[in-house]
């Protein structure tokens, strides 16, 4: 049975090229990508041994071990990121499986009212697992006519996978997608993001699942959105870590002067004006 790091490293080695790494082709292969002597010897280590990890057959690398890898696969800061985070969690699924426990939804009173001192800005807190948990006005205007504050506890996954108005709103939903699910192996529990992913799945189907096995660390960029009432947006984003509360506040700045003024346009005409939390 595989774990999430030795998925990662094989979905990793995989989709490279030896050219990429200034490595010689030797020609066909049974599978693409690097082959596993390449990637062993770039780090310094036996084949046998990154069999055994990409098989899960090893569980607790050193961290060594893992720099090796990561140099080997020439890996982003992102992807080294996660690679820390996969290695963190295939470890402890050796302590055996915890029960999940209720995601922390409480938004401190500092941090409304630096959602408040952001206004007319467009902002909202939200967690791993997609849970929206307070935000502006602005961010509501924004919302407005989705359906992603339709809910009585909205949360951003399960609107991205089951609501059909999220393929419309999203102009590169695919992207979106990717980081929904990529978010939820950063969750403050891994089973908390395992009992989501389970609620999900049915509804979604099977794009989510392979989705969320993939492991592509997203790139982040633009976020564009086409609003139901026809204005075209394109949003920056700033996020703010909020660790004790393993929450994010994310502030969406407009990209351009157009976005300016769609935002005003959207605010202006809303009903919404006040700031809204999830308790």
């Amino acid at each position: 049975m595989g774990t999430p790091l030795g998925d990662f490293v094989r979905i990793k080695r995989d989709s490279i090229q030896p050219a990429q790494l200034g490595l010689p082709d030797h020609g066909r292969r049974r599978s693409p990508g690097l082959r596993r002597s390449d990637v062993a010897a770039r780090a310094g280590i036996s084949v046998e041994y990154l069999t055994r990890i990409e098989q899960g057959r090893d569980r607790n690398p050193s961290v060594a071990v893992l720099h090796a890898l990561c140099d080997a696969l020439a890996l982003a800061p992102a992807e080294r990121e996660h690679v820390r985070y996969l290695a963190k969690i295939t470890g402890a699924e050796c302590t055996g499986h915890l029960e999940p426990e209720p995601a922390h939804r409480e938004v401190r009173p500092s941090v409304r009212e630096t959602l408040r001192l952001l206004e007319p800005g467009i902002a909202v807190v939200t967690n791993r697992l997609g849970d929206l948990l307070a935000w502006t006005g602005a961010y509501e205007a924004v919302a407005d006519g989705t359906g992603l504050l339709e809910a009585d506890a909205p949360n951003l996954t399960r609107y991205v996978f089951t609501d059909a108005r999220a393929k419309a709103f999203f102009t590169d939903w695919d992207d979106v997608a990717d980081e929904q699910v990529f978010d939820l192996w950063l969750g403050p529990r891994a089973e908390n993001a395992e009992w989501l992913a389970a609620e999900i799945a049915p509804g979604a189907g099977p794009e989510f699942t392979r989705r969320l096995n993939r492991h592509v660390v997203p790139a982040r960029g633009v976020l564009r959105l086409a609003h139901p009432s026809g204005c075209e947006l394109r949003l920056v984003r700033e996020t703010l870590e909020l660790s004790t509360d393993a929450q994010q506040l994310l502030v969406l700045l407009p990209a351009d002067e157009e976005t300016a003024r769609a935002v005003d346009r959207l605010r202006e005409r809303s009903r919404h004006g006040r700031l809204r939390a999830i308790s």
